[in-house]
This record gives C-alpha cells, sequence and structure tokens, in this order.
C-alpha cells in the first residue's frame, strides 16, 4: 500500500505506543497492531501497561491504559525505550506519556476529548495545543478530531452514538497502519471472526479501519510514512504468546507428552489469572482446572492431586504466595511433585497490583517455616516461560519436589513472536510410579538423585502415611532428634543435586575480562541489548543470564572469579545481589530500580558504564 502524497522510509525498527483511558480499547489496539507487524514477518517485543484501579473514573490519570510495541526487521530482545510514536486519546493518557517520547517523534492525539471537562478530568487547567508552541516545537504533532471522524464515516450504521464512538481506537489503528505501510487485512479478518454474530460490528469496526487509513491518505499532515522491511527468520509456525499462555502451554505439553494429566488449583489473582483462562480451553490434553474458593485451598487442590498421582499445579503473585507457604511446606515435607507460578507484582500487601517487580526472591528461597530448600527458577522472556515451565516440571517429577517459578508482572503480560515447536523434538519428562516389591519398601528410600519413589495411592500392598509430622524413612512418625537431623539432611541434599543436572552457564562476551554482568527473570531483554551496545568498545564486558536460581548452577562461582568485578541487575533492592555476595564471598555492586516498570535499555547503558 502507497501513495504519492508522502515519502515512504525504509527503517530497521520502530516503537509505537498506544494510550487512553481503559475504555479506549488500548491493549485490543496494540495487539491488533503488534500481530499484524508479526504477520508482517518483523519480529517483536510488547508492553502492555494496564492501570492499577478495576473502574478509575473515565478520563482520569488512574485510568489510563497503555501498550507499546517494539517491531524490527531485525531480531529484538527489548520492548523499546523511548517510543518513535505515540497515539494518545485523551488528555490523561498525554500528560502521562509524552515526557517518554523521543524527541521530534510522531505524536497523534485525538483533538475531540480535549474539552473543558476532560482536561478537568486529566487535572489540567489548559489544552496544552492552544497558545502553546512546546508540544509542537518538541514534536511531530498531528492533531486528529477522532470521535467525530468515526461518527461521520458510520452515519449510515444503525448504531447508537456511544456504541459507534467506541470504534474510534479501530480509527487509530488505520491511521498507525498507513503511517507505518502496514496492511489492513489481518484486523480486517480478525474482525469478521471476533463479531461472526454481530455483522452491524464487523461493518462499523471495518469501516472504522479503513476510514483511519484513508485519513492518513488525504490528510497532508505527516512529514513522512515508514516502512519496515521483513525479518529474514527461519520457515515454521509462528505465533504470538504472552508469558501467561507460555507457561500454560509449557505445563500442558510437558504433562501430556508424559501421559500425567495435570490438574491446575488457582484463585484469581492479578497478574496470573490469565494462567487459569488459557489452562481451561485444555481441557482435551488431560487439564483439569479448579478455581477454589481462596488461596490456600488452591495449592491444597493441586497438592492433593499430587498425591493421587496427577501433577498439581497452582499460580499466584506475592500476597497469595505469602497465603501458600504452609502447604508448600507440606509438598516439601512429604516430597511430593508440585509446581507453584509466583508472578511477581509491586508490592508489599497489594502494592502495585498490575505494575511488574521481581522482589518475591528471598520469600521464594528462605520464606518457609523450618529447614526445607525449594527449588526456584524464572524465565527471563514470555517465550522463555514455555521451557522454563517444562524445566519446572522435569525437576519436580525427576527430584519429587515443590518449585517455584518466579515469572513477572512484565513477562506474564508482555508477547514475542514464537516459533512453534515441533512437539517430537521436546524432551519427554520420564514419569514412573513405583509398582515393585513390597518386602522392604520404604517410603523415603532414595535414588541417586536423593528422591523417593512416587507410589499412587491404592498400589497393592504398598499402602503408607504421608504427613507434616518429621518420619523416618520407613514414613513412620519419628520426634528423634538424630533422625531429624538425617532426614533434613537428606532433603537438602536432594536439592543440591538438582545442579548436577543443569548445562553449563551461557555467557555474552569472554569468559573472563574485567566486568561481568548479571541478571535474572525479565531484566534479560533490556540487559542483553544494553551489553550488547557496550561490548561495541568494552570488549571485556559479558552478561550471563540465571534461570536457576535455587540451586545455582555449579559453574558460577568459577565464572565469577575470573572476573574483575561483577554488577548485577534486578527489578528491587538488591536480593539476588545479597545472595551472591553471601554465597560467594565477593563484593558485587547492584543496579537496580523499583518503579514498577522494566529497565530502559539507555538506563542500563549509562549505569553499567560507570564499572568500565
Amino acid at each position: 500500500m502507497s501513495d504519492n502524497k508522502t515519502s515512504i522510509l525504509e527503517i530497521e525498527s520502530a516503537v509505537v505506543r498506544f494510550v487512553g483511558d481503559s475504555g479506549d480499547g488500548m491493549q485490543l489496539t496494540g495487539n491488533q497492531f503488534t500481530d499484524t507487524s508479526a504477520v508482517s514477518g518483523n519480529d517483536v517485543v510488547t508492553f502492555p501497561d494496564f492501570p492499577a484501579e478495576i473502574r478509575a473514573p473515565a478520563g482520569t490519570v488512574g485510568g489510563v491504559s497503555g501498550f507499546q510495541v517494539n517491531f524490527s526487521s531485525n531480531p529484538v530482545t527489548s520492548h523499546g525505550d523511548a517510543p518513535d510514536a505515540l497515539v494518545a486519546m485523551n488528555p490523561a493518557a498525554l500528560i502521562t506519556n509524552v515526557k517518554d517520547l523521543k524527541h521530534g517523534g510522531l505524536l497523534v492525539v485525538n483533538s475531540d476529548s480535549f474539552g473543558a471537562i476532560d482536561l478537568r478530568k486529566a487535572g489540567i487547567e489548559h489544552n496544552p495545543f492552544e497558545n502553546d508552541t512546546v508540544l509542537h516545537e518538541t514534536y511531530q504533532v498531528v492533531e486528529v478530531g477522532m470521535t467525530k471522524l468515526v461518527q461521520t464515516a458510520l452515519e449510515e450504521i444503525d448504531l447508537k452514538a456511544s456504541e459507534k464512538k467506541r470504534c474510534k481506537n479501530f480509527f487509530a489503528l488505520g491511521l498507525m497502519y498507513w503511517v507505518y505501510d502496514r496492511s489492513l487485512d489481518f484486523s480486517k479478518n480478525w474482525i469478521k471472526k471476533k463479531f461472526a454474530k454481530k455483522p452491524i460490528l464487523i461493518e462499523a469496526n471495518t469501516i472504522a479501519l479503513e476510514a483511519g487509513y484513508a485519513y492518513g491518505e488525504t490528510i497532508e499532515l505527516f512529514n513522512n510514512r515508514y516502512t519496515i522491511k521483513s525479518n529474514d527468520m527461519p520457515s515454521g509456525t509462528y505465533r504470538q504468546v504472552t508469558g501467561n499462555s507460555a507457561l500454560a502451554y509449557g505445563l500442558t505439553t510437558a504433562t501430556f507428552s508424559s501421559d500425567l494429566k495435570l490438574v491446575y488449583g488457582s484463585y484469581p489473582i492479578t497478574p496470573a489469572s490469565d494462567i487459569l483462562h488459557e489452562l481451561a480451553k485444555l481441557k482435551h490434553y488431560d487439564v483439569r482446572t479448579v478455581q477454589a474458593e481462596d488461596e490456600i485451598a488452591s495449592i491444597g487442590v493441586a497438592l492433593g492431586a499430587s498425591y493421587a498421582g496427577s501433577l498439581g499445579v497452582t499460580a499466584t503473585s506475592g500476597p497469595g504466595l505469602c497465603l501458600k507457604t504452609e502447604f508448600l511446606g507440606l509438598a516439601a515435607m512429604v516430597e511430593l511433585p508440585l509446581v507453584l507460578v509466583n508472578v511477581q507484582r509491586g508490592g508489599p500487601s497489594t502494592g502495585l497490583p498490575t505494575k511488574t517487580e521481581q522482589s518475591d526472591l528471598m520469600l521464594a528461597m528462605y520464606g518457609h517455616n523450618g529447614e526445607i530448600s525449594v527449588p526456584v527458577i524464572a524465565p527471563k522472556s514470555p517465550v522463555d516461560c514455555f521451557y522454563t515451565a517444562r524445566e519446572a516440571v522435569r525437576i519436580a517429577v525427576e527430584y519429587m519436589t515443590p518449585v517455584i517459578v518466579l515469572s513477572d508482572g512484565f513477562v506474564a503480560n508482555s508477547s514475542d513472536l514464537w516459533r512453534v515447536p515441533d512437539i517430537k523434538s521436546l524432551d519427554k519428562v520420564d514419569v514412573e510410579f513405583y509398582e515393585g516389591d513390597a518386602e522392604g519398601y520404604e517410603v523415603f528410600a532414595r535414588d541417586e538423585k536423593g528422591a523417593r519413589k512416587w507410589v499412587v495411592p491404592g498400589t497393592p500392598d504398598l499402602q503408607h502415611t504421608l504427613t507434616g509430622l518429621e518420619h523416618n524413612t520407613l514414613g513412620d512418625i519419628s520426634y528423634d532428634g538424630e533422625n531429624h537431623q538425617k532426614m533434613t539432611l537428606e532433603r537438602a541434599e536432594k536439592i543440591k543435586n538438582i545442579a548436577k543436572s543443569l548445562p553449563s552457564l551461557e555467557v555474552m562476551g569472554p569468559d573472563s575480562g574485567d566486568v561481568l554482568v548479571i541478571g535474572w527473570g525479565g531484566t534479560y531483554g533490556s540487559i542483553c541489548a544494553a551489553v550488547k551496545e557496550l561490548r561495541k568498545t568494552h570488549k571485556t564486558l559479558s552478561y550471563t543470564h540465571l534461570t536457576h536460581l535455587n540451586p545455582l548452577h555449579n559453574d558460577l562461582e568459577a565464572l565469577i572469579s575470573r572476573f574483575k568485578k561483577v554488577v548485577v541487575v534486578e527489578i528491587n533492592l538488591g536480593q539476588l545481589h545479597k545472595v551472591i555476595r553471601s554465597e560467594f564471598a565477593i563484593d558485587a555492586e547492584l543496579i537496580c530500580k523499583i518503579e514498577g516498570k522494566p529497565f530502559l535499555v539507555s538506563e542500563l547503558v549509562n549505569s553499567i558504564s560507570e564499572y568500565l
């Protein structure tokens, strides 16, 4: 699609952000732009930003919802720093986001939403586009009366005025498709499927989409249009996945290929609830979902399922993890496989429920009564959630232990372009239920890994008792102090043995040098991009990213010893930093933030540079 009125520049990548009221459909708009870019052959990484209040007053700062997409002809790892283009649907969206826009960037605003009442709701006294040249001097400003233009385009459609107004997000989408030379076809087909039972909505939203594109063609307010060529990606089937959906798929494929039933016990909590929504669609893969009455009951359901021979899984966020810890201790004591996903969010207490944070690491590692050790692993990206979920199932089943997966709000809600693997190429998780000789059977007899046998209740002659009380190898309750020390040490040793099964750490850069950057979880994309940029001039800078946080990789200590300085990057006040310092007795440096947002690449370039 092209015209002769505005030049089209070929660029490598762009970052676009859509912002508006929570009822303006910004998440849908952003997802459509992302999917269309992916279909066009671009690599994509997204960053949805949700308001914390469920029903914030319309037009207020508290109700602003945003969606940012970084799309490129080359592989991308981060969600992008400053947007190249910002679409603001109201004054509140403008004032909370315009400071992030690049100098000279494209600023598109719905001028129909800048009336006196709209300004008052946003806490603004004067329209920033009237008698004020600052915005026009700083950005390429395009004021579009989207609401009125949509009403005009839909004047022949038999819908209420309020229903027509809701189509303005598709007008904005069509306009940005024109700016970035995107096809309308994907969104048109999506509209047909979405509103298949309401033809009038198909017509209305399609007209609004086309009207936005046509507006870009006819109005002469844009300096340039842009095109981004397709990425030369390996052939295969691709789809856009969020971290939460990828976790669901990873858990399902791991259990299904291993002939296990997956039983998911859950209580709704932001931002983990979408895992339940996704798993509920997969009943045909032996997935059973239960929405329990509270967090404690949900992990009880999961642990009961593991006792019965299925794999119990539960998910929550920080406050829910606090409530689940007693059952988590029971799972560790009776040594049953269990996967607990904690999608971290801003805390403490209710904190920042829709914002990201990495502040539950200490809780996951040490927040238990008594001496127990629980494996902790963390995905680094939405796509990596698929593989991390499978790794969690492997560890849980092979070592007969609960496993904590520490995702976070950024990873959970963001999306990547995923090349769907051939299910036959994935390693199968070997599951063996003990049905052997009952003579001399000991409930807590251990194999070479330190794991006990998994016996399904009802197996002839292998009846046994499992209890939260301390027990001996036979499973009998024991209050003997020496036995308690023996069993505690055996449980701890089993978790340490997991490190023997882990691959060697991957290192970006040389395996020795001046500075080693260490990250974990959702910091991966930004650190990766920052280190890649810095290594152009600092060849002795290296980076390793930790997926396994407990136990740590066996080769981490040796890697650290080969660098003059170690810098830990995380979105908290230094929890992994404390672990690294205490485990390896080194004076590691710390780069941290705790603003509810992921790191910008530019922030890390500046911060890491101080240590080079």
